[in-house]
């Protein structure tokens, strides 16, 4: 009983400690005075402030299209990745394919961004192309990445898939094209947008790699914040960070609902 009750507290200790800030930071989004820690009354003018911010209004429009393309383009990779590891058996650099397909995962951040600006700069003295950073180095730094997690995802699914309904197809004269979009993309789809989100997440939260790889004219989201909060956290931020809260706590709602209603049926 003694266990359970420590147990209790330390589980509700642990949510406190982890959303209290966040709580405290929704509540000061409506506050009134300029003091993101003095609250001065109900208002929400920070959030008309916040959507007549072009910086902030450039930098979400292209950090949306940048963790939209960088997700799809990372599912496609990751997909056919994960699939020929899965289902090409033993095969030369087989060994290697798997490690550059899971690198990624482990290699730290700034180490990534780094090698990827040395790229694209040897690249540009080279060919031409990219001709300078922005949103396509940031694209194409972000696969680079999001690929390993869709990867990882996509392989999991596929080690858990009955092998006798791809065999099944093969063995009533489809080819393994056709089985591959007509039964496993099927079967395998749950996985594939989980990738996707994840990736999405992913890409839309990265700071440190876009910031190696970009360019005048392309800043991101989480690179125009941090600026901002370098100079002190402003009531229009805790505005923008409410959004975001609001948005995800949204989709869990309707993916829990989702779920819930196909468990009943």
């Amino acid at each position: 009983m003694r266990g359970s009750t420590l147990l209790l507290i330390f589980c509700i200790l642990g949510f406190v400690f982890l959303y209290a800030p966040i709580l405290s930071l929704v509540v000061f989004s409506f506050n009134e005075s300029q003091l993101v820690t003095v609250w001065s009354g109900f208002s929400t003018k920070w959030y008309g402030e916040l959507f007549r911010d072009p910086q902030i209004l450039q930098a979400a429009w292209v950090s949306f299209r940048v963790a939209f393309l960088s997700a799809s383009f990372a599912v496609v990779l990751g997909t056919l990745a994960a699939y020929v590891l899965m289902r090409f058996g033993r095969f030369r650099s087989r060994a290697l394919l798997s490690g550059m397909v899971t690198a990624p995962l482990v290699m730290p951040d700034v180490i990534t961004g780094l090698s990827l600006l040395l790229l694209f700069v040897s690249l540009d003295q080279m060919i031409g192309w990219p001709a300078g950073r922005g949103m396509t180095t940031i694209i194409i730094s972000h696969v680079t990445f999001c690929m390993a997690y869709v990867a990882v995802v996509v392989q999991s699914r596929l080690a858990s898939l009955d092998e006798s309904l791809e065999e099944a197809a093969m063995d009533l004269g489809a080819r393994p094209v056709r089985v591959f979009f007509d039964i496993t993309i099927p079967v395998i789809a749950p996985a594939l947008l989980a990738g996707w989100l994840l990736a999405f997440t992913l890409s839309l939260d990265d700071l440190v790699i876009a910031s190696f790889v970009t360019g005048p004219g392309a800043s991101t989201l989480p690179m125009v914040i941090f600026s901002k909060v370098r100079l002190g956290v402003s009531p229009d931020v805790n505005a923008l960070a409410t959004i975001i809260i609001a948005i995800v706590a949204a989709g869990v709602l309707v993916a829990t609902w989702q779920m819930r209603r196909a468990r009943k049926h």
